[in-house]
């Protein structure tokens, strides 16, 4: 299962799978970061990151965020939260 891809639909923009709830708090806090992505997969998390707006450690946290929600619950388990 992919969480994330960069680069979609062009260099500019990347996704990330997140939880409705993380894409809404990134979504209002970072508009010019996250958005939502159009129709039924940005309902169920699915997230535009603008590649060009983001720094990289807004971008790094976002890319682990996604990573845990769909690491193996038994590998994310094992890892350290990260400080947000």
């Amino acid at each position: 299962m992919k969480s994330t891809l960069l680069g979609w639909p062009d260099a500019s923009v990347g996704m990330v799978k997140l939880t409705p709830e993380q894409q809404s708090m990134l979504c209002t806090t970072e508009p010019a970061m996250f958005a939502p992505v159009k129709g039924g997969w940005g309902r169920q998390g699915s997230t535009k990151l603008f590649l060009a707006s983001i720094d990289s450690v807004t971008l790094h946290s976002a890319l682990a965020i996604a990573w845990r929600n769909a690491a193996p619950k038994a590998l994310a388990a094992t890892l350290e939260p990260e400080a947000d």
